[in-house]
């Protein structure tokens, strides 16, 4: 009894060991969000990892090769068909967007002048920033730019691109390497739910990614064909922009319709009010064909989570949180589903005495 006594902490060393245990949560955390943003890269890295995984595991039904040497050939065609376009399409697409930055500013005048002879129209010009703040913003990039560190930077963007190819390339090899890896600090007994939740993980991930490429696509080809339809000037560009920010939900359409709607006053007003006709029907019909078809695949994000979490990681770390805070956010309701839901509230056990009483009966 007496030497258990002695071997027990005294009150002092306990809390000196919740003092240690909170200092070293509070220094994790800061090392965390000093670091955040160069998780979000690996995290980047990981998608397209998936991506390139998922495009070769569809060409095993054309050639039977090896896994590795699919994976080699879609990384091979992927990089290739980068290369090409931004061989083909730079010195377009630059000189485009030299005319764009040149037009933005006379196009945004003519527009608020428009809007200036309607009360409403000069209600909301007179709370806008003026013409040269928002030129500024718009020529720095500073709502894509701010990431925080080297990562700020525009070779610091270049850079984070190669990396990211990089990183992915080694995953795409690789992935039971880094995988089994992260299993095996579970524990043995968990090691199983372990390996399921990251395949769902990736499965979801996956078919969100095809549903992002698909509407990328779809999105950024119709409104190409569209705005030169309706004569407005940079069409390529502006569908190139279209279709990009299109892997950003929710603010994406709205941020692409911007610069065509102040080029549509170029010409007319009306051609302004055709070319926001033109971005409400893409989104209409991408809304409620594309996404329906995915989304019978993978799991079905809450408008308002989405848009929440959205705002929260594009306050705390930039452009880089805006752009991957849903699939971050699809990550998080699998994790929370299949962890929490299922193993800790014991949803997974009733679920399968349910499935069991349907079978027998």
């Amino acid at each position: 009894m007496v030497a258990d006594k002695a071997s027990q902490p005294t009150y002092a060393e306990r809390v000196l060991i919740v003092i240690g245990l909170v200092v070293a949560t509070c220094l994790f955390l800061a090392l965390l969000y000093f670091l955040f943003d160069v998780l979000l890269l690996i995290f980047a890295a990981v998608l397209l990892a998936i991506f390139i995984r998922g495009l070769a595991h569809l060409l095993r039904k054309v050639v039977n090769l090896s896994e590795s040497w699919r994976v080699l050939i879609v990384s091979f065609i992927f990089v290739f068909l980068i290369t090409t376009a931004v061989i083909l399409l730079s010195p377009n697409v630059v000189e485009q967007i030299g005319e764009l930055r040149e037009q933005l500013p006379s196009s945004a005048e003519h527009a608020a002048g428009y809007l200036s002879q309607f009360s409403w129209g000069k209600a909301i010009i007179d709370q806008m920033p003026t013409i040269g703040d928002f030129m500024d913003t718009i020529s720095s990039f500073r709502f894509l730019s701010n990431i925080g560190g080297i990562f700020s930077s525009t070779m610091g963007a270049i850079g984070n691109f190669f990396i990211v190819i990089l990183l992915s390339l080694y995953f795409s090899f690789e992935p039971k390497l880094y995988v089994s890896g992260l299993i095996r600090l579970f524990p043995i007994r968990a090691r199983d739910r372990a390996a399921e939740i990251f395949d769902a993980i990736s499965e979801t991930l996956w078919w969100w990614l095809i549903g992002k490429a698909g509407s990328m696509l779809f999105i950024g080809v119709l409104t190409w064909i569209g705005l030169s339809i309706l004569g407005v000037p940079l069409a390529l560009t502006l569908g190139l922009l279209t279709g990009l920010l299109s892997f950003i939900p929710n603010f994406g359409p709205f941020l692409s319709a911007i610069p065509s709607l102040l080029l549509g006053f170029i010409i007319s007003p009306m051609t302004a009010l055709y070319v926001l006709i033109l971005y409400i029907v893409v989104q209409l019909i991408e809304s409620n064909v594309v996404t329906p078809l995915i989304e019978r695949k993978t799991i079905a994000l809450p408008p308002a989570l989405s848009i929440m979490f959205q705002i929260g990681l594009a306050v705390l770390v930039g452009g880089l949180g805006l752009v991957l805070a849903t699939p971050i956010l699809a990550v998080i309701i699998v994790v929370v589903e299949m962890v929490y839901i299922q193993e800790i509230l014991g949803d997974r056990e009733a679920t399968e005495l349910q499935e069991k009483g349907l079978e027998k009966s």
